[in-house]
């Protein structure tokens, strides 16, 4: 009878014998397999590494990462979760599990592993921002979807914008806007679709009308935008001394009284935030004119980043 090879790293007994030599040149083994993008090479040797030393944390941390590349989402799960059982818990693993949680509707699990790391370092950047986006997730859950039923949500979320009776120039203007479901049209606001080149006012009357039909309006899933943003940019910096720069405050760019009151009607608090909205989002606030975007535009070039686009 045979077994997944993953099912020797989870069901190991405690007494099993630890080979830490061989663990280790797996280890290196695998890593050179994934600096070559070899995905399935290094997923082989991981396996191997954790089969030699069953508490090695880092063999299993590597092993979850190289599987959920690729899209070995269960066993990555449960790498994850057996890594994170060994004292103390490596931080990535605890934040890479949270996001799975998350991705997965389980707000609590989630939660409670990014507690873990904020109770030891309450200013980590990633776990913050994740927590942050935790606390919205459950925020809209309680007050916005108390019945609704999430996998009949994700479906409609899923449609096509195709699927809708709309004009050829307003289908040409979304596609190239790269808005290719419901989901990605709730995302984008009123200032931004009127930003984009060609898209004029009817089409603009004929996609909310489309959408008020269904109980729906533009910018309603504007969160979900700023959050996909927040994490990539996180990814982007994970490691590097630029990190912490996703965290800082917004009051430390010195900006005008007009500027900084824009960035409190958004409720922008970190640099972070403010690199997830667009330049549309800002200028949709009253009295922001271009003098107050270029100051914003300057000082975020400054730290190394700049206002999220949208495809044109």
């Amino acid at each position: 009878m045979s077994h997944d090879p993953l099912d020797t790293v989870i069901g190991v007994s405690e007494s099993a014998r630890r080979d830490t030599a061989a663990a280790s040149k797996h280890l290196s083994t695998g890593q050179k397999l994934m600096a070559q993008n070899d995905h399935a090479g290094a997923v082989a040797e991981f396996k191997k590494a954790t089969a030699a030393d069953p508490s090695s944390a880092h063999a299993l941390f590597h092993l979850a990462y190289a599987l959920d590349l690729m899209g070995e989402e269960e066993e990555a799960l449960a790498a994850y979760e057996q890594c994170v059982e060994t004292p103390p818990a490596l931080v990535n693993a605890l934040i890479n599990l949270a996001v799975m949680y998350e991705d997965r509707g389980d707000l609590v699990r989630a939660e409670r592993c990014l507690r873990q790391v904020l109770d030891t370092n309450p200013n980590h950047p990633r776990a913050r921002l994740y927590m942050k986006d935790i606390q919205a997730s459950k925020d809209m859950i309680v007050e916005d979807e108390p019945d609704r039923d999430h996998f009949k949500r994700k479906a409609l979320m899923d449609t096509p914008v195709t699927d809708f009776e709309l004009s050829v120039r307003a289908r040409t203007c979304l596609k190239k806007m790269s808005i290719r479901t419901l989901g990605d049209l709730l995302k984008i606001t009123e200032a931004e679709l009127m930003s984009y080149k060609n898209f004029g006012e009817s089409s603009l009357i004929e996609i909310k009308k489309m959408l008020t039909a269904r109980n729906l309006r533009l910018g309603q899933g504007l969160e979900d935008a700023h959050r996909a943003a927040r994490r990539a940019l996180a990814e982007q910096f994970k490691g590097t001394n630029k990190e912490a720069i996703l965290a800082k405050p917004v009051t430390e760019l010195q900006l005008s009284v007009r500027a900084r009151k824009a960035l409190q009607l958004l409720n922008i608090s970190t640099l972070g935030d403010l690199a997830s909205h667009t330049e549309a989002e800002l200028m949709g606030v009253k009295n922001f004119g271009a003098t107050s975007l270029k100051e914003i535009r300057d000082r975020l070039h400054e730290s190394g980043l700049s206002l999220r686009k949208i495809d044109s």
